[in-house]
């Protein structure tokens, strides 16, 4: 344990080193006026834009298709899984609102991208009506050509409840398994461009870093992180403590009980590789019904991301606003959903959010260069997010466990008596 926890240590600091290096390296190049090495920054900018692009929508939908088709209910468990996804929706919904109210009362100051040259496209005035009529596509490919995420979202989520309904159960595995097949091609592509997030860093560090001296405000930036960070600590101190004392729950002895869990998770910055240990803090910590456990947390683990949420919401919103987007009540409100689904269908791979809302902004034609002084900042803020999903995970297992446990318990009994 001690060889594992030091090589951790030696791994993180390489990481830290490397890191380090790689923003002195940035801001030492968008520093000097060398027209070579300004291009080359430039155009390993924009190849990374181009890969986000490439690979966000596919990327996206398949996880919500994988999401909603992995988990295959018998008739026992129908009640228990749906309040279990009512339980990590209303969690995941809950986040981005607070991370809306939070941005409109602190209302951050936005940068002036005066340097620009990359225009957003012009929004003409449409219905409502008019605009949800557009979100239908004529032909499946449609929405990943001209990069409308919400389209691809409703695409994806049709696609995934139709599979379910298919009645012949081969076939239905037969479709389930290409479409887990080719997220596990877009995953290693991910996990491959992950690999390569140095290079990325020194780019758009470079980028902003020339844009800063050719003028450009970024003023705002830590009222925009503060946000992210409150919104967090809201929901995960605040928030959901009182959805567990609502039900009779104590917040202090579940944080307790989870301890080990949030510590984990908060240096790994990966919920999915702290699942076995959140399974073991639940069941002894929390005394958690085994079987509602090692059903409920793997399904929380994939789909209930609040962290994410109020990232996806706090960042796009205000990327948009620096660019000149007009941001509405109504924009407001279709953002929060957007951001909840797409947390949803959060990969789940290193820096997952980061890379997702990146994705979402490249594909809405908005650049991406002040995401170059988000990045360095990030470590910390995944830290905060892995360890509120977990949080967040834990309470929901301990409620579906207080109203469901006899149920299960007793469900198992009847079968094991009629066996």
């Amino acid at each position: 344990m001690c060889i594992h926890h030091s090589l951790k240590k030696l791994k993180s600091g390489k990481v830290f080193i490397l890191y380090a290096t790689v923003i002195l390296f940035g801001v030492a190049s968008g520093t000097v006026n060398i027209v070579w090495l300004n291009d080359l920054t430039s155009g390993i900018s924009d190849t990374f834009i181009k890969i986000f692009k490439c690979l966000s929508l596919p990327l996206i939908s398949l996880s919500i298709i994988v999401t909603i088709t992995s988990y295959h209910i018998n008739s026992n468990m129908k009640k228990l899984s749906a309040k279990t996804l009512c339980y990590t929706l209303s969690t995941t919904v809950i986040a981005a609102t607070v991370a809306c109210i939070l941005y409109v009362l602190i209302n951050p100051s936005v940068p002036h991208m005066t340097n620009i040259t990359e225009a957003i496209p012009s929004i003409k005035e449409t219905s409502y009506l008019h605009h949800i009529s557009q979100l239908i596509p004529s032909n499946i490919f449609e929405p990943f050509i001209e990069h409308n995420v919400m389209s691809v979202l409703i695409v994806a989520l049709i696609i995934g409840a139709a599979i379910r309904f298919i009645p012949d159960e081969r076939n239905r595995q037969i479709v389930s398994g290409f479409f887990q097949g080719l997220h596990s091609i877009f995953i290693t592509l991910t996990r491959w461009v992950i690999t390569l997030i140095p290079i990325a860093l020194y780019s758009f560090i470079a980028v902003t870093v020339n844009q800063l001296r050719k003028g450009l405000d970024i003023s705002g930036i830590g009222e925009y992180l503060g946000i992210i960070i409150l919104a967090n600590l809201v929901q995960g101190l605040v928030i959901l403590p009182l959805w567990l004392k609502a039900h009779n729950i104590s917040p202090f002895q579940t944080m307790k009980g989870m301890m080990p869990a949030l510590s984990l998770a908060f240096f790994s910055k990966s919920s999915a590789g702290t699942l076995p240990v959140t399974i073991d803090c639940a069941e002894k910590g929390l005394k958690v019904n085994p079987g509602i456990a090692r059903f409920v947390l793997p399904l929380c683990t994939t789909i209930n991301m609040n962290g994410c949420a109020a990232f996806i919401f706090s960042t796009v919103i205000y990327l948009s606003q620096a660019h000149g987007v007009e941001i509405t009540f109504m924009t407001m409100i279709s953002w929060i959903v957007i951001a909840t689904i797409a947390a949803i269908g959060n990969a789940g791979v290193p820096m997952g959010c980061f890379f997702l809302s990146a994705s979402l902004l490249s594909s809405m034609g908005i650049p991406l260069t002040l995401l170059g002084l988000i990045l360095p900042f990030y470590s910390i803020i995944d830290m905060i997010e892995t360890s509120l999903n977990v949080w967040s995970d834990a309470c929901v297992t301990k409620i579906v466990d207080r109203h469901f446990g006899a149920l299960l318990i007793k469900s198992n009994t009847n079968s094991s008596e009629v066996g």
